[in-house]
């Protein structure tokens, strides 16, 4: 079971922009995620993979600070907003819950749910 102050150090390398870090130090060996109903990505070197491939084809990747955190026990849920600026330009925002088990210190399980008709919707400047 994580402690408050071990989850916002998690949240704070996120939204420093250190995605595949936080994947590094925050999540066990044989973690998964998973998107919505999709089948789960297992293993942390393979989330990180997965995680810098995507970043990769961007431009930016603007995380904003959790709306919010809760932690109950070893469960603990983030509601999380994205702004990925593509190479050509556009900004698109991507609102989400993720749900998350906790081994100790760490992530063992993480499920994303979001919307997928409003997903990545493009974000006007400004």
């Amino acid at each position: 079971m994580p402690d408050r102050k071990r989850v916002e150090a998690f949240v704070a390398a996120v939204v420093s922009g250190d995605h595949v870090g936080a994947i590094r130090d925050f999540y066990c060996e044989d973690a998964s995620m998973q998107e919505n109903a999709t089948e789960p990505r297992r293993g942390r070197d393979v989330l990180m993979a997965h995680e810098a491939k995507a970043l990769a084809r961007l431009q930016r990747m603007h995380t904003h600070p959790a709306r919010a955190v809760l932690v109950d026990g070893d469960r603990v849920v983030i509601n999380w907003v994205f702004d990925a600026t593509d190479q050509s330009g556009v900004t698109r925002r991507l609102e989400e819950l993720a749900i998350q088990c906790w081994q100790g210190d760490r992530i063992a399980e993480e499920r994303f749910f979001y919307d997928t008709a409003t997903a990545w919707r493009v974000v006007e400047p400004g």
